[in-house]
């Protein structure tokens, strides 16, 4: 076994990696960008080295580096994790040529998935099963426009080697095929380094069921259980589950020989996942393998009762597989969700800030939490937005998803928006209960997913109004109590009138999704021991207090617990059926300032790609103005009018900031247009940058 390990990695994998490696008395050494100088993996570990910048081209890709820092720590081997340089055969071969041990796949077998056309043609000899399509080498625009018609439609282009849904894309029609080829081409180019391109049949409503295997150097492979990640959007896993529900033992079977067939075609070593799409008639079609551990990992450990990271450790260093087929056991359900930094209400838009308030449901051997951030951690636009993975067992899939429901409702976050209360509603739809689902789940129900309107989210003013006003007494108290007269009328926030009931005035902005923002004046009207509200035509009587950031609270003799994180101005109230987010503000503040987000600036930190259309040009409403990539995603900037394009603030390549002005479009005027678009230029450098 080995006696230290470099992790070329960062974030929740390599803390992951890190707690087996202590655990079997094998000494880490981890790698920290800019940005991760004060990360918990670096905390972590037994030791650190700073790569470089906060970019990863910058840091954790560059491979020479990583190589001479294994060597000066004297690391015998290096896990790359997931992502990054995980399958990069030219690193495992480098790894290879300069005496270390690379914790994964041989480089010969990453180079024969690395491209999933060549995979394609692999697997087909291998008699596992197809999806019609073209993998060719030929990639110039009029072959493949002319394959695309073979191909037939609905029909799905990607990149040869990529993942995680970059460089993906879905096309109706012959129409539509150029714009997709050269969207994905660029989106494939800037995630992988490599443009190339595959086509193949869309399956309309597929599962996307997965088979982990594993390999050692002896000849021995088995795959331990199956695992469902049909719930995706935009093509990346967001709930994952093991065993896949309602498949029948023979077609479990099936699948895990098909995959362990696909392994041994490629002489595989490790841990290593073959991904299947399964149609509606029990077929199933290879679609790619992935040479690596998957993120997750976590259900298949769960049902299993094995760690796979000691197992890549243990194959790494020439050990024999721990179990043969036969004795893999399977024993109850697991689920696992991605708990992301990201707006569900804005396009699931990636979400980059402070972190400044995390509570997570209690661990124990039901609840798991893999995680590589702590509270107060910044979440960087420079990574991938996960926070951590949310991972729960029981002994059959209705009490793990019940565990999974309720491990939901008690995970806190503020600072940053996030998708738990998507995640929740998920587990709570009666279609994913189940089992009812395919890889459109969320596309197909995404309205009752990302949110209606509770009678506890109309409570959450309410207790928006009643926290503010408490916590303005409190802070009175406070101030009364610190100077040299405790009954200083400046010390009173009472509401006092003469000859009429205390009223107090509260003034509170409430998100309600992406930029938008919505004012809300309240009159909360001063009983002495309780308050008077009239909301919606209801008389609310309020009453409660503020303890070690709880807001005991009672609503018309209803008495709660909410939890409650207070920044400035800023306060989050959270609730059940999700977290509601408040700003006080003046009273007098006009509700004209706030909505007044411009759809030609920014949405987030990132890049300009390319523009799509000229100064000068004319364009319609909803026609894509230019593109900008941020956290490795591509976001197209869309006329918000019709108009003409007057002005580029930034070139293709240059870097922008959220809310920064991109680009400036004179309405076109007419009866229901009075007035153009005003934006103006940034006057400075300074400014645009």
């Amino acid at each position: 076994m080995f006696t230290k390990i470099l992790i070329a990695n960062r974030g929740e994998i390599a803390c992951r990696i890190i707690n087996t490696a202590r655990a079997m008395g094998v000494r880490t050494v981890a790698l920290f960008s800019d940005a991760d100088a004060n990360a918990r993996h670096v905390a972590m570990a037994d030791e650190s080295f700073h790569i470089g910048g906060s970019a990863p081209a910058d840091s954790y890709l560059k491979a020479d580096v990583i190589i001479d820092i294994a060597k000066r720590a004297g690391a015998e081997a290096i896990h790359p994790g997931y992502g990054f340089l995980s399958e990069n055969a030219a690193f495992a071969r480098s790894c290879e040529q300069n005496g270390i041990a690379f914790i994964g796949p041989g480089s010969d077998a990453i180079d024969s998935m690395g491209s999933k056309s060549a995979a394609k043609i692999i697997m087909g000899a291998a008699n596992v099963p197809l999806v019609p399509g073209y993998h060719g080498d030929d990639q110039t625009d009029e072959t493949l426009l002319a394959e695309a018609k073979n191909v037939g439609y609905p029909m799905l282009i990607k990149a040869a080697y990529g993942g995680g849904g970059k460089g993906m894309r879905i096309v109706e029609n012959q129409s539509d095929v150029l714009e997709a080829i050269n969207s994905a081409r660029r989106e494939a180019a800037s995630s992988f380094g490599n443009d190339k391109l595959l086509m193949e049949r869309y399956l309309r409503q597929p599962r996307h069921v997965e088979v982990q295997v594993f390999a050692d150097s002896f000849g021995n492979t088995i795959y331990l259980s199956d695992r469902d990640c049909s719930i995706q959007r935009r093509h990346q896993k967001v709930v994952e589950e093991a065993p896949a529900p309602g498949l029948s033992d023979a077609l479990r079977k099936q699948m895990g020989d098909a995959a362990v067939a696909a392994a041994k075609a490629i002489d595989y070593v490790g841990a290593g996942t073959v991904e299947f799409l399964l149609d509606t008639d029990d077929s199933f079609y290879f679609m790619e393998m992935n040479t690596r551990l998957q993120v997750e990992h976590p259900v298949t450990e769960m049902v299993t009762g094995q760690d796979l990271v000691k197992w890549q450790l243990m194959v790494a260093s020439g050990s024999e597989l721990p179990l043969t087929q036969a004795e893999v056991r399977i024993h109850g359900h697991s689920f696992e969700v991605r708990i992301y930094a990201e707006d569900p209400r804005n396009e699931f838009l990636p979400a980059a800030g402070k972190l400044n308030f995390l509570r997570e449901p209690d661990q124990n051997r039901h609840v798991r939490i893999d995680s590589g951030i702590r509270e107060n951690d910044v979440i960087s636009n420079f990574y991938d937005p996960m926070i951590s993975k949310l991972i729960v067992w029981d002994e059959s899939r209705p009490r793990a998803l019940q565990r999974l429901t309720h491990a939901l409702s008690s995970y806190q976050i503020s600072g940053v928006k996030h998708n738990i209360e998507f995640l929740a509603n998920i587990a709570e739809h009666k279609a994913f209960a189940d089992a009812d689902f395919c890889t459109d789940f969320i596309e197909r129900y995404s309205h009752s997913l990302i949110g209606d309107v509770t009678d506890e989210s109309e409570n959450a003013l309410a207790l928006a109004g009643l926290y503010q006003v408490l916590a303005r007494q409190q802070a009175a108290k406070l101030t009364a109590t610190n100077c040299n007269d405790p009954y200083s009328p400046w010390g009173q926030v009472s509401g006092f009138r003469l000859n009429s009931a205390s009223v107090h005035h509260v003034a509170l902005l409430h998100e309600t999704g992406g930029d938008e923002h919505e004012l809300q004046n309240l009159l909360i009207t001063d009983l002495g021991d309780s308050f008077h509200l009239a909301q919606n035509g209801q008389a609310l009587k309020l009453a409660g207090s503020i303890k070690d950031e709880v807001l005991l609270a009672e609503i018309n003799g209803h008495k709660s617990k909410v939890p409650v994180s207070h920044q400035g101005d800023d306060f989050t109230l959270f609730l059940p059926s999700g977290s509601y987010h408040f700003k006080a503000v003046l009273a007098q503040v006009a509700e004209d300032e706030v909505n007044s987000a411009d759809k030609l600036k920014a949405p987030m930190n990132g890049t300009v790609v390319t523009h799509l259309v000229e100064v000068g040009d004319s364009v319609k409403e909803g026609q894509g103005l230019l593109v900008m990539e941020a956290m490795k995603m591509e976001y197209t900037i869309e006329a918000p009018f019709d108009g003409v394009v007057s002005a580029f603030y930034f070139q293709s390549g240059e870097l922008v900031t959220d809310g920064a002005q991109l680009l400036n479009v004179e309405e076109t005027l007419n009866e229901e247009s009075p007035a153009a678009n005003e934006a103006q230029a940034p006057s400075t450098e300074q400014e645009k940058a």
